[in-house]
């Protein structure tokens, strides 16, 4: 069987290259080893967001396209992605001042382009007591601004569904047992429930987000492997004690927390940490519980929260580029390795964010370009609904 693209994964990542793919008119098939969205693309914060805390960092090109993108989804998904107000409160001892975190949200803004959905508002004093027990000692100030929140796995079922639909093929569960790569073609050995399949398309794309590693290691000739590190954001899901969302500062190093309420429980994440070992073994550490429950503590002291035992959580691993930096200071931009910068034949997609999977697509199709043929396209994915898959 020969396709013009095999993409390797159906994480968020891999259902929007997939969808891209196809919309462009091209022949694909996504290989999965168990589910859509089984790794990372299920265990994020849930948030459809333009990354308000990666301005300190001074990615501008990623929050914009962030910004973009969000306001996208919320067109096209308007099921899935719904707008909620964040709350972020400023206390004498915070790091960021009253006057930082506005000037942080009218930047924010104005690369949303001021649309509604971008607008923030300081809250006055009489309404901080409608913020259900937080701690109002040394409060300065309270800002109120809006994010996007999805579940993230029904969001890659929507996409990879959208790519069925235009035309794409789905083996799962399959595993991808090894590739070789020519001039002309890539030989794609697969193993599914009835045995070995041998593929030929002219490209290969792995989306196989923490396992990207091993897949490369798969492909003959051999490949270099990008230096790249495994960065794991913990969660915790409790009791539904709050029912308004926060961006908290974390009192321990000042990192970024969301509380959230969703699906019926509390969300708090995330945490960062380099992650060694096998990916799905990634669980949440008591370190990493203890500090998300220190940071709700000492913003909500009198929250009657469970035994630690009782509190459920989940662990994800996002792709960063190998650095001396601590996490919060890498560039989150998506990463590209390709076996040849000329006539590609493996693309890898590694990293990125849950919001700009479209962008990103678009993206790992134009670096393809040289090694695909010209075909008819049969649809735009930005104009292209996303409905949930039940």
């Amino acid at each position: 069987m020969k396709y013009d693209i095999v993409v390797i994964g159906a994480g968020i990542q891999g259902a929007g290259v997939a969808q891209a793919a196809a919309a462009a008119g091209y022949s694909v098939l996504v290989v999965e080893q168990t589910a859509p969205a089984a790794g990372t693309s299920s265990k994020s914060s849930k948030l459809i967001h333009g990354g308000l805390r990666y301005l300190e960092t001074a990615q501008f090109g990623l929050v914009r396209e962030s910004l973009r993108e969000r306001a996208l989804l919320l067109r096209l998904a308007p099921e899935l992605v719904k707008l909620r107000p964040l709350h972020i409160p400023v206390y004498q001892d915070s790091t960021r001042s009253a006057l930082t975190i506005r000037t942080g949200l009218s930047l924010y803004a104005l690369l949303a382009g001021l649309h509604k959905e971008s607008l923030f508002t300081q809250l006055g004093r009489d309404e901080w007591k409608t913020l259900t027990g937080l701690r109002q000692d040394n409060l300065k100030a309270v800002f109120r601004y809006y994010e996007a929140q999805t579940d993230d796995a029904a969001l890659t079922r929507s996409v990879l569904q959208s790519a069925v639909v235009l035309g794409a093929d789905l083996l799962m569960p399959a595993r991808f047992v090894g590739a070789e790569r020519n001039g002309q073609c890539c030989k794609v050995e697969i193993e599914t429930a009835t045995g070995h399949e041998s593929i030929s398309c002219r490209v290969l794309v792995n989306c196989a987000g923490p396992w990207a590693g091993e897949v490369l290691a798969r492909i003959k000739p051999a490949l270099v492997s990008p230096s790249i590190e495994l960065v794991q954001g913990s969660h915790l899901l409790l009791p539904p004690v709050l029912d308004q969302y926060f961006y908290l500062e974390a009192p321990q190093d000042k990192r970024a927390v969301f509380v959230l309420p969703w699906e019926g429980r509390l969300l708090v994440g995330t945490t960062e940490r380099v992650f060694t070992g096998a990916p799905e073994r990634a669980v949440c550490s008591p370190d990493e519980r203890d500090y998300l429950l220190a940071t709700l503590r000492h913003y909500f002291p009198q929250l009657a929260l469970p035994v630690s035992g009782a509190i459920e959580t989940f662990a994800g691993l996002r792709v960063l580029p190998k650095s001396d930096k601590n996490a919060f200071a890498r560039p989150r931009e998506v990463m590209f390795a390709v076996d040849n910068e000329t006539q590609p034949r493996v693309l890898s997609v590694m990293g990125g964010k849950l919001t700009t999977y479209r962008a990103t697509a678009q993206t790992a199709l134009e670096r393809l370009a040289p090694s695909l043929p010209t075909k008819e396209r049969r649809a735009d994915t930005a104009l292209v609904s996303l409905i949930p898959v039940h």
